[in-house]
Parts: C-alpha cells; sequence; structure tokens
C-alpha cells in the first residue's frame, strides 16, 4: 500500500460534491458538438463512463494481494467513510468486478453480459452495488462525469397532430445527442475525437434514434427538405444529464414480483394508453417508456435477485446483453447502453446452476462473487461501521468483544483443514497471525478449500446481520443491568442462547457452532489471561531495553560479530541463551531460530531506511515474546494468593493493576470483570508450578 496516501478527511473534502448552477440550462447542438471536441469524454458509453468513476475517487495498488483497491468502497470519500468495506476477500471482489466493468469499456466483451453478483445474505453484495449507484450519481453531476442528452422542441409548429402538451419532448431514452447525425456524419466526428481523446478506450456509438425521435426526425426534415442543420436548429436543444436513481433517470433498480404475475412490459415498456385516443395504438409517440431498461439507459441497470425470475421472462436480458437491445411488445428493436448488474443468493444459483435450459442465460452472466469476510479483524470492522452509524447508548465495548465475535462468524465461514493444522489456526491464518500459523501456507489452504466446496470458500455460514444482531441484544441487556461496559462474556451468551432461534442456522449445524463458540471462550481466555499478565508485569522502559539488548545480539549474530557486554564492557560472542530464552516465548524450535532472527533483522533493517527508529512494540511478534520473557522475569514478585482469594488482595495493588488495564482500553467496570475472570486463572497456574 502506498503509505503517504491523504487522510480521509482530505478526501471527503476533495470530493464533496459541488453542482454546477447552469446544469438546466439548454444548449444548441452546435454548442454540443464543439463541446465534444474540447471534451471527447462526454459522449462515453456507460461502461466507459462507469470505469472511469472508480478510478476518479481515487485507487490503490495492494501489492501483497496483487489487486487494485477502490478508495469508492474502501474509504468511502463522498460520505466520510460512512459506507466502507472491509476485508481483503471483498476488495478482491470490487476488484473483479471493475475489471469486468473495464474490459467492457474497451469493448472486450463483458459489455454485453449481466454482471452477476453473486453470494450469501449479508456478504455486501447489495451494499457494494447501492454504493456503485450512489457514486454514479454523484460522478455525473461533476464535470468529469457529466453526460447530456437532448429535447425536442416546438414541435407543434411543424407536426399539426401533436399535442400541445407533448410540444417539448425529451429524449425517451435520454440517448446521447450525437446519435442524432446519420451514421456516416456521426462516424466522421467520432473518428476525430477519437484522435483527441486520452483514454485507454475508444468512443464509438452505433445506436439508432428510438422510435419516438425517429418519427419526430422524419416528420421534420419532410418539412424542412431534408435540412438536418434547420431541425436540429430550430427543434433541438441539448440539455445535461444527471443519473437520479428517485427520478428513474439513467439508474434503474428492478425487483421481481409475484412469479404468476411477472410482466415483459416492466422492463421494456408498455403503451401509453393516455395517448392512444390521441395518435392511435400503432403510433410510436404512444408508447410509454417507462420500463426498467428504458430508465436505466446511459447508466445502471440493477436487478435484485434475478434468478427468481420465470425463465421466459429473463429472455428480455437475453437481447439486452448481447444484442444491446429491447423488444416492446408490438414496437421495433430499441438499442440501449447501460451496465447490467444483477444480484442473488445462494439457493436460486444452485437451483438454476445445473437447469440446461438456463443454459443461453448462463453463457450472457459474468459471476462475481461476493463471500462473506474471512479475516476476523475485518469482520469486526464490519460491526464497528454498524455501531458507529447507529445511535449506541453510553457503553463501553471491551477490548477483544468485537473480534471474538468476528472469529466465531469466520469459523463457521471457512473449510476444516484436511489436519496438519486446526481450524482455529487456520482462521488465524486468515487473519495474518504468522506467528501462530509461520508454517502454513495460506494460499494453498485457500485453493484446497476451493476444492471442497462446489462454488466457494466463504459462501456459507453464520452472517454478520446475526452476529450484529446479538451484539446490539447484547449491548441493550447491559444497559437494562446498568453495566456499563459490553463484554466478551456477555456476547457469548447471546450467542449461545440464540443460535437456534435462528431461522437461517440449519439444525444440524448446532452442534458445530456450538464447538466453535467453545473454541472462540477459550481463545478469549487465553487473551484475557495475557491481557491481566500485561497488567501484572508490563514495563514498557524494560520491554525497549530488552529489545535493544535482543536485536544487539541478533546483528552480532547474523553478521559473525561481537557484542558489547552490558556491565563489564568487553566483547563478547552473542548471547545464545539470551536470545532462546526470548524466541522459546514464541514456541520457536531451535531449528528455526535463523530464520526468525533474519525476519526480525530485516524488518529492522527497512524501518532504517523508512527513517523509523526501533521499537519493539511495532513487531508484534518480537512484543510478544519480550513481554513473555518479561513476565517469567517478574512473576516472583507477584502476589497470585491475592488473586485467588480477593480479600487477601491489597487494594493499592489491585487499583495498580485496574489502572494497567485500563491503559490497554478497558473501562474500569470491564478492568475488574477481567481480573476477575481470568486473574485467578493465572494465579492458578502460577501457584500450581511453584
Amino acid at each position: 500500500m502506498n503509505e503517504q496516501e491523504p487522510t480521509l478527511q482530505s478526501l471527503s473534502e476533495e470530493y464533496r460534491q459541488t453542482i454546477p448552477g447552469d446544469l438546466r440550462k439548454p444548449r444548441s447542438f452546435d454548442w454540443y458538438l464543439r463541446e465534444l471536441y474540447t471534451e471527447p469524454h462526454i459522449a462515453r458509453s456507460a461502461h466507459q463512463r462507469v470505469a472511469d468513476m472508480f478510478d476518479f475517487y481515487g485507487t490503490e495498488y495492494d501489492e501483497s494481494l496483487g489487486v487494485v483497491e477502490y478508495k469508492l468502497a474502501s474509504k468511502d470519500p463522498v460520505n466520510d467513510g460512512e459506507n466502507t468495506f472491509y476485508g481483503h476477500i471483498i476488495h478482491e471482489a470490487i476488484h473483479e468486478f471493475v475489471n469486468k466493468v473495464k474490459s467492457g469499456a474497451r469493448g472486450l466483451g463483458p459489455e454485453r453480459r449481466i454482471l452477476l453478483l453473486l453470494g450469501p445474505v449479508g456478504s455486501g453484495k447489495s451494499d457494494f452495488d447501492s454504493q456503485v449507484r450512489r457514486y454514479f450519481e454523484d460522478y455525473t453531476s461533476r464535470d468529469e462525469g457529466r453526460m447530456y442528452t437532448f429535447r425536442w422542441r416546438n414541435l407543434c409548429d411543424v407536426i399539426h397532430d401533436q399535442d400541445p402538451a407533448d410540444d417539448v419532448v425529451q429524449s425517451p431514452m435520454n440517448q446521447d445527442p450525437i446519435v442524432l447525425l446519420p451514421q456516416r456524419q456521426r462516424q466522421g466526428i467520432i473518428d476525430d475525437i477519437n484522435e483527441r481523446l486520452d483514454a485507454p478506450y475508444t468512443i464509438r456509438n452505433e445506436q439508432a434514434l428510438d422510435p419516438a425521435s425517429e418519427f419526430y426526425m422524419d416528420r421534420l426534415l419532410a418539412h424542412y427538405d431534408d435540412d438536418l442543420e434547420a431541425v436540429l436548429e430550430n427543434h433541438v436543444e441539448v440539455v445535461r444529464l444527471l443519473a437520479d436513481e428517485n427520478k428513474r433517470q439513467a439508474i434503474e433498480t428492478f425487483e421481481p414480483k409475484d412469479k404468476k404475475n411477472q410482466d415483459e412490459t416492466e422492463l421494456t415498456g408498455d403503451v401509453n394508453y393516455s395517448k392512444i385516443a390521441i395518435y392511435g395504438e400503432s403510433d410510436p409517440r404512444a408508447f410509454d417508456y417507462s420500463g426498467a431498461f428504458c430508465n436505466a439507459n446511459r447508466g445502471i441497470f440493477s436487478g435484485e435477485e434475478l434468478l427468481k425470475l420465470q425463465r421466459e421472462f429473463l429472455y428480455d436480458f437475453l437481447h439486452a446483453t448481447q444484442e444491446q437491445t429491447i423488444k416492446p411488445k408490438n414496437n421495433p428493436r430499441i438499442d440501449i447502453d447501460q451496465v447490467i448488474v444483477g444480484r442473488t443468493n445462494m439457493p436460486e444459483y444452485r437451483d438454476k446452476k445445473g437447469d440446461e435450459k438456463m443454459e443461453a442465460f448462463n453463457d450472457r452472466t459474468k459471476r462475481i462473487d461476493f463471500p462473506y469476510v474471512l479475516s476476523y479483524e475485518h469482520e469486526a470492522d464490519i460491526y464497528r461501521k454498524m455501531l458507529r452509524n447507529a445511535d449506541v447508548p453510553d457503553i463501553r465495548v471491551e477490548p477483544h468483544t468485537l473480534e471474538m465475535a468476528g472469529l466465531f462468524g469466520v469459523l463457521t465461514r471457512i473449510e476444516e483443514p484436511d489436519g496438519s493444522i486446526g481450524l482455529l489456526q487456520k482462521a488465524k491464518a486468515y487473519n495474518g497471525e504468522i506467528d501462530e500459523a509461520e508454517d502454513v501456507d495460506v494460499k494453498k489452504l485457500r485453493e484446497e478449500a476451493q476444492e471442497k466446496v462446489d462454488i466457494g470458500e466463504g459462501m456459507d455460514g453464520v452472517s454478520p446481520r446475526f452476529i450484529g444482531d446479538e451484539i446490539a441484544e447484547a449491548i441493550m441487556d447491559s444497559m437494562h443491568r446498568s453495566r456499563t461496559f459490553l463484554s466478551p462474556l456477555t456476547t457469548f451468551n447471546h450467542l449461545e442462547g440464540n443460535l437456534e432461534n435462528h431461522g437461517s442456522i440449519s439444525a444440524d449445524l448446532f452442534d458445530t457452532y456450538y464447538r466453535y463458540l467453545e473454541f472462540v471462550r477459550e481463545e478469549y481466555r487465553e487473551r484475557a489471561i495475557e491481557d491481566v499478565r500485561h497488567a501484572l508485569a508490563y514495563d514498557v522502559d524494560e520491554i525497549q531495553r530488552q529489545g535493544e539488548k535482543y536485536m544487539d545480539h541478533v546483528m552480532a549474530y547474523i553478521d559473525d560479530d561481537t557484542v558489547e557486554d552490558e556491565l563489564t564492557g568487553r566483547e563478547q560472542q552473542p548471547d545464545e541463551q539470551f536470545l532462546r530464552a526470548v524466541e522459546e516465548k514464541l514456541d520457536l524450535p531451535a531449528d528455526r531460530k535463523d530464520d526468525f532472527r533474519q525476519e526480525v533483522a530485516n524488518w529492522v533493517s527497512r524501518r532504517a531506511r523508512e527513517g523509523s527508529s526501533f521499537d519493539p512494540q511495532d513487531n508484534d511478534r518480537l512484543r510478544r515474546a519480550l513481554e513473555r520473557k518479561l513476565w517469567e522475569d517478574k512473576k516472583h514478585n507477584i502476589n497470585f494468593s491475592a488473586l485467588v482469594t480477593s480479600g487477601d488482595m491489597d487494594e493499592n495493588e489491585r487499583n495498580e493493576w485496574i489502572d494497567a488495564l485500563i491503559d490497554q482500553g478497558y473501562s474500569e467496570e470491564g478492568a475488574k470483570e477481567v481480573l476477575e475472570f481470568a486473574g485467578a486463572e493465572v494465579a492458578k497456574s502460577e501457584l500450581e508450578e511453584t
């Protein structure tokens, strides 16, 4: 990642929406042509405009994953970070989605496909789809994303049977003004502007006018003796086109209704019965361009649960994708230009996957998997966003609460490994905890999991919604019991108590999920013990001193050199006993010591090149090892019996421990709970060893 990225606040200010004041001002067709030669990008196709939109709001390249992260999703600059997406696996999906849009922008094929977002409920596909639509609205309001359409005016002056209410008619399909030109003349202009275009694609437009506009053009040309310039000057004005979902303008959302009442006119439009008496049924002016495909033209069509549609109803999508046309009943084909996005859940996809009668539809879709998050730290970020966007009572969320809830969710989503490691270790490996899974090849783990499942890992399991609901219940329960904090223990109780009440969890998974909850309880127990040990014995200055000593001896070991003794000042060989005393706290075997020492040496060298001073707190593995060694060195001075029998505890000593836990992020009441929960465990284990 680029470490010099702008802050969220600066991004928000940079992309704060500023609507120009002349959006409603009509322009002449000549003005549009001049503008086109100056700014060729205003004639982009829908795929080209959406592709540029993703780049406009900023990008970051993640070298470790080999994917581009788009700030539209990772930062949400326009909305101050309110709608951000977390998890490498989600950003991989977004990267794949944008790549397909960009391929469509170049005319490589995806522009003739449905981009089908596939995933379980609550995986974020609907949120992402909504985010794209919101940003498309914002982008088209900016100079960089502007697009234009046209409207007919003064029609009653020439067309004598024209309804006075229709004297001014907007292009029914919001077409680009350039389609008003005959194809040969149009292509000459397009060739010219492509020479001026600075983009990885070329402008194309071979569309025909929609039937109503074609009717007006024919009547007007007949009146002006085929003088197109007179038609354009007297009866056409160019207007700015803003995408607006509420107005169903260049953005349209479509949801399937009752299967028995599905009607293709919802997609392609229908007769305007109020105009039949005026124009007659076969007149193109009597057609109502209100279908979803009509409204989405020049922008984005978003279809929810497309696979719930009847098979026959999907035929309209075959024309809309491959031929980029729609065929309304009793009307000619109409050209369309839009990014067609569909969403579906796993049951519908599995049901249709093997249906031979769906072959044509499946062939016209590009599937993009949106699995659940598989890193529990990123899962915790989802819950933090939920709490950040809600009116949460004045309750402190204690350390590890959201992470442990996220760990439970991840355990239900990942495939059981083959036996070389445990499920918990695999979850930690997916979370990037290499100290706990240093012998694990994460890429290989993912490949093995993909071979086991029918679609992809992370496509099943407990949804973030279920866990988020239980966190919310735990917060309210804590509030009613006058508790000022939410702890992992309270959250575990709610997860366990409501597991069987959730309709989306199959009964045959209850025992498995209860077992996963026990894994999480044990993991929290270990973390709580670590926090208490930290509170009892932690000394930041001593950690720094021991860390510097460790690195001095490591560098001497690697360079086959000597190191100065702290007491005598004499040169001596690296203290192997001291080095191993630190490394053994990570359960690091002797045959792996050289790898670890080289790893931390490389880390120190890299930080030095970046101008950063050495701080063991910044290296998670080294920090843990030093903390555990410090514990071993200092634990003999701790009154463990006082932890077992609280009545024997010195109040000042207890307050010092509580203050140390507060420094780690606990509330005062939460510190007392974790000290009671884990302190006795620490004391008992240490007293048993003595």
